[in-house]
């Protein structure tokens, strides 16, 4: 708001313009655009499987990957390394039914063997994988 000191006249309109109707739509606009936005999410994506409608008697075999704290890999208990753990992956893709396989890393093991572990399973395509024991990670930290 600007104040004039000396020649103006009462009865002459003001030159300035009123920007309060301007900002209080700048607000609201602002205000819209805020609730809009969508919430960021971090998503990791997942292929789920299939939902079976013709369940077999027959209790398919797993196989279980474990990893403990020294980074040894075990294969149903018997230590393997990457290269192995591929060609058992390998063979296991190849029978008739494919096993279920069970990932079990320790709370307590290194994240890069895990991820290449993990990396080796995704590289051999099984379709059939399962994380256990995940409840001992609540103990953990």
């Amino acid at each position: 708001m600007s104040m004039a000191v000396g020649d103006r006249d009462d009865n002459e309109p003001m030159m300035d313009m009123n920007t309060t109707p301007l900002i209080d739509v700048m607000l609201v606009l602002l205000i819209m655009f805020i609730i809009t936005i969508p919430v960021q999410t971090h998503a990791v994506k997942i292929d789920l499987p299939v939902p079976n409608n013709n369940p077999s008697n027959v209790d398919p075999e797993k196989n279980k990957v474990m990893i403990d704290p020294a980074g040894t890999i075990t294969w149903n208990g018997t230590p393997v390394d990457l290269a192995q753990l591929a060609q058992y992956l390998e063979q296991t893709k190849a029978l008739p039914v494919e096993p279920e396989l069970q990932v079990q890393p320790d709370p307590y093991a290194r994240y890069i063997v895990v991820d290449n572990v993990m990396a080796v399973i995704k590289r051999s395509g099984v379709g059939k994988l399962g994380f256990v024991g995940n409840e001992q990670y609540a103990r953990v930290f």
